[in-house]
């Protein structure tokens, strides 16, 4: 009586294990696959960083720029930091500045070329966790003093906000995404660059904001993770095998 019933049950439950275990592998697969991209990515902006910096490209190649290749090159120009408002963007710590691995935030600025267009300058970090705007005006007024300055930094290309960025403090000047190009429309600076220049140099007398070098050190916890995908794998089986013998048995 009870025969008929059991065989669909064993086979249900067949099915599910079989699904699970396919499901954990492919998770293992993909981060393997996503361990060899951040390998490959890691060495691409290791190889970026140790270049001799560039002159900074005329505006009439930036829009041929691609973030894909030309994220994290070091340029060189001469720009005048402009008499605009400063942007703060906040920051839980950075994955290519060492220096900056506590929260605080980023100083942004606008600077002008001798060509007349405006490029977004990331002057550097300041620590200040609790986002004081006296702190950076202080700090930036000093940067703005009408006169050309040789700069170098490195090619960076805004991110988006993500569903759970938080709005912008537009009183404190104060965003929680790199999105240059909006804060530029929210203060009146104008037709920007379509990338900013993360500042390595010069530093400041006082080092507020602190510019400097990059070092690119992102996790990679991806062979763990596949691991353990790939382990589940095997208990599932292993759970399957040991109630299918159970009913066997019994």
């Amino acid at each position: 009586m009870n025969q008929p019933a059991r065989k669909p049950r064993v086979a249900g439950f067949a099915l599910f294990t079989l699904f699970l275990t396919a499901v954990f592998i492919a998770l293992g697969l993909w981060q393997l696959q996503r361990r060899t991209a951040k390998h490959a990515l890691v060495a691409a902006l290791t190889e970026r960083l140790a270049e001799v910096p560039i002159v900074l490209p005329p505006s009439s190649q930036w829009a041929a720029l691609d973030p894909a290749r030309d994220e994290f090159r070091r340029v060189s120009f001469t720009a005048t930091y402009a008499a605009l408002p400063d942007a703060m963007i906040y920051s839980s710590g950075s994955a290519v500045r060492k220096d900056a691995s506590g929260p605080g935030t980023w100083a942004f600025l606008p600077a002008r070329l001798p060509s007349g267009e405006t490029v977004v300058i990331d002057a550097g970090f300041v620590e200040n966790t609790m986002q004081d705007r006296s702190v950076e005006d202080r700090a930036v007024k000093k940067l703005v003093t009408g006169q050309p300055v040789a700069l170098t930094g490195y090619l960076r290309f805004p991110e988006p906000p993500g569903w759970l960025t938080p709005a912008e403090n537009r009183d404190k000047r104060l965003w929680f995404v790199r999105d240059h190009p909006a804060i530029a429309g929210a203060l009146g600076w104008g037709a920007v660059a379509p990338f900013y220049v993360d500042l390595e140099q010069p530093v400041p007398e006082n080092g507020i904001p602190r510019p400097g070098p990059l070092d690119v050190h992102l996790k990679d916890d991806h062979l763990q993770y596949a691991i353990t995908w790939f382990l589940l794998a095997g208990a599932v089986l292993i759970a399957f095998a040991v109630w299918a013998r159970g009913r066997r048995q019994s």
